[in-house]
């Protein structure tokens, strides 16, 4: 079907083509940015941040992994509005090369032991710059496959900007995977740990040559024609869209079941000062399982966030994946391989994405056009950014020889979740709103015979 606002149907090329280029897009640049965390997690500590205190070692380390996200709120100003004014295709691009620079650069960092303080002062100065380019990733490529998704099947569409994330992130594990098993210890820690950071060279061609071939979104050639492209977009959506921005910070916050799962649960499993014992192939399977559950499982969520709506589902998927983070650092406190291998699945790859998989459609529908990109990426960034201090946080309270360490992170986790839900619970739903009257506060839902319709 073809509307005027979206001149697309959901056959179309190009909204495969868009949806395509979202997917890979996302697989491409989040490699890029959890090789960073994976290797925070299970070697930085030793090469970067060498110490006679294993804890200090730990929490400089994964301090690092949140210095990422100090930058994102200013890259989100950047990249957001130039997503505004310049169109979802040209901030993506933007992205794309800067993180894609900035990743193999860390691959050819001399360490600790070569060049002293300048070695840890070079990797967060690339960490700032990984985490201002990855600002504008999930808010452009969000609304490029939002902005050419027809009406009924926007969740479903924009689900996979998600499904690419998680894709990047099996990818990320999976490079370590091989390394960390085969080579001999002192190889990995000399050398084998770069290669992953050096195959971004790959990552920006492949990204560049897919990205090119996306023609811009309707909606913003619309706005382009008729000479209603915001000067300053940036402003206008903290003018008008603050309350709704206030609200994607809050839910973003769930960003904390990723550090849970992926960071803070690597250190505590690995990390001789736990004294948990955890081989580092061994728990990078963790991860990856949970997050091929996830591929399989966000499709499904995003479809079924445009029949019931995107509200019931984020705060199903918020609160119950807060509950289980409990359940999932005991495994990993009583050396439970199998049982932590049974939680993350449940946890972050079937309930966790109640939330992750409808984010993508929920948080740009939010807003109009005209400040769309701005208005998601400073918000969202904000509220990762705050999640993005907790693994330091986590292990500094939580630290080696504490006891109930699954308690008092399971605690700050669950209290994080219940935030996010009522954050939730308080936003308007939007899945039956034309996208015309996105953001329009006279904008009037769709009847339910409509929805139909416009869903065959």
């Amino acid at each position: 079907m073809t509307t005027p606002h979206h001149g697309t149907s959901g056959r179309s090329p190009q909204t495969r083509r868009a949806t395509a280029s979202g997917w890979v897009g996302s697989v491409l640049e989040y490699y890029d940015f959890f090789i960073y965390a994976t290797a925070a997690s299970l070697i930085f500590p030793q090469l970067f941040f060498p110490s006679g205190n294993p804890q200090v070692a730990i929490v400089a380390s994964l301090a690092t992994y949140g210095v990422g996200y100090v930058a994102r709120p200013v890259g989100a100003f950047f990249l957001g509005h130039w997503g505004d004014t310049h169109g979802r295709k040209n901030v993506l691009l933007v992205c794309l090369f800067i993180m894609g620079a900035s990743t193999l650069a860390v691959g050819l960092l001399p360490t600790y032991s070569q060049v002293g303080v300048l070695a840890p002062i070079l990797l967060v100065t690339l960490r700032l710059i990984q985490g201002f380019a990855v600002a504008g990733e999930l808010s452009g490529a969000s609304s490029m496959i939002l902005e050419h998704a027809p009406p009924g099947h926007r969740g479903y569409y924009a689900s996979f900007t998600l499904q690419g994330v998680q894709a990047g992130q099996i990818l990320a594990a999976a490079v370590f995977l091989p390394l960390a098993h085969y080579l001999p210890e002192e190889d990995f820690n000399s050398w084998g740990w770069r290669v992953p950071f050096l195959l971004s060279f790959f990552v920006i061609v492949a990204g560049y040559v897919i990205r090119r071939e996306v023609e811009e979104t309707p909606a913003f050639e619309a706005e382009r024609a008729q000479g209603a492209v915001a000067k300053a977009p940036v402003l206008e959506a903290l003018k008008h869209s603050w309350k709704d921005m206030l609200r994607v910070v809050c839910m973003a916050l769930m960003n904390v079941i990723a550090v849970v799962a992926t960071i803070f649960g690597a250190a505590y499993a690995v990390q001789p000062a736990y004294g948990i014992g955890f081989s580092k192939d061994v728990y990078l399977w963790i991860p990856v399982l949970g997050n091929l559950v996830a591929v399989l499982v966000i499709p499904f969520v995003g479809r079924l966030s445009d029949r019931i709506g995107r509200r019931p589902l984020i705060i199903g998927g918020s609160l119950g994946a807060g509950l289980l983070s409990f359940g999932y650092l005991y495994a990993i406190s009583i050396g439970s391989v199998p049982l932590a291998i049974g939680l993350s699945l449940l946890m972050w790859g079937v309930i966790y994405q109640g939330y992750n998989a409808v984010f993508p459609s929920f948080y740009p529908e939010l807003f109009p056009t005209r400040t769309r990109v701005s208005a998601m990426a400073i918000s969202q960034n904000v509220g990762t950014f705050i999640t993005a201090m907790l693994p330091a946080l986590f292990a500094w309270v939580a630290a080696p020889g504490v006891t109930n360490i699954p308690l008092v992170v399971g605690s700050i986790t669950f209290a994080v979740t219940i935030i996010a839900a009522i954050a939730a619970f308080s936003t308007r739903e939007t899945y039956r709103l034309r996208l015309a009257d996105l953001g329009d506060p006279d904008a009037v839902p769709l009847g339910a015979g409509d929805y139909r319709r416009l869903r065959e």
